[in-house]
């Protein structure tokens, strides 16, 4: 079973990350905090006993400190835990800065279960295709490891029949929007169909990105308003 962290400044969001974990087989949550020194304390207080923590889900944009700070300060503590950035900074200044302090995943807010049920998955997969004991048998289990982590093994990393820019378009214009859209409004923004924006919508929704508000007017039929969480 693999140990996880979730460290999130955001009360909802970190509860939504924990939620996320618990859903996922072979993942179980050993603690939630909300800052970066508060996760360098539970990090070296867990490496103390017989349930180190195996995993970070880190967010880069904590209050009293830089995510990728933390980062570099974990790889100090042994056993060292692995890292998975899960933050909405998208420049690449941040993403090479993250990766040379040893995220080993980098996951960009806002994302759908099924991206971060993959992204877990990946690293699963990639725990139990290194070898057991302190040294590496082969080049060839390297290679086969960090192809499994880094998504060059021929996996699919969105579901079938969802564009990764389109999701990001109508999540953007949704959290975006403050009251909420509709799939007419979103369709309208985003430069697709309706029924597209629809089917995207309920994704979000299923997946607890997004609320659904029906709303009943005079006449005609009801529609439904969708709210970033």
């Amino acid at each position: 079973m693999i140990r996880v962290l979730v460290v999130e400044d955001e009360p909802l969001i970190a509860q939504a990350h924990r939620s996320y974990v618990e859903r996922v087989p072979g993942f179980a949550v050993s603690g939630v905090v909300h800052t970066g020194s508060d996760a360098m304390r539970a990090v070296a207080s867990a490496a103390g006993t017989d349930a180190p923590i195996d995993l970070v889900l880190l967010d880069l944009g904590l209050p009293d400190s830089s995510g990728i700070d933390v980062a570099a300060a974990l790889g100090g503590l042994r056993p060292t835990p692995d890292v998975i950035a899960i933050t909405s900074a998208r420049e690449m200044a941040t993403v090479r800065a993250a990766v040379s302090r040893g995220v080993v995943l980098y996951l960009l807010k806002p994302f759908t279960f099924a991206a971060f049920r993959d992204k877990l998955e990946r690293y699963l997969d990639y725990r139990r295709a290194l070898p057991s004991g302190d040294t590496v048998v082969s080049q060839r289990e390297v290679d086969r490891a960090m192809a499994v982590l880094r998504g060059t093994d021929g996996r699919a990393v969105t579901p079938k029949g969802v564009a990764p820019q389109t999701l990001d378009e109508i999540s953007v214009a949704v959290r975006d929007s403050g009251t909420g859209l509709t799939a007419i409004e979103v369709a309208g923004v985003v430069g697709v169909s309706r029924v597209t924006a629809w089917r995207y919508l309920e994704r979000l929704a299923d997946d607890g990105l997004v609320d659904r508000d029906t709303e009943y007017g005079r006449a005609g039929r009801p529609q439904v308003r969708y709210r970033w969480r």
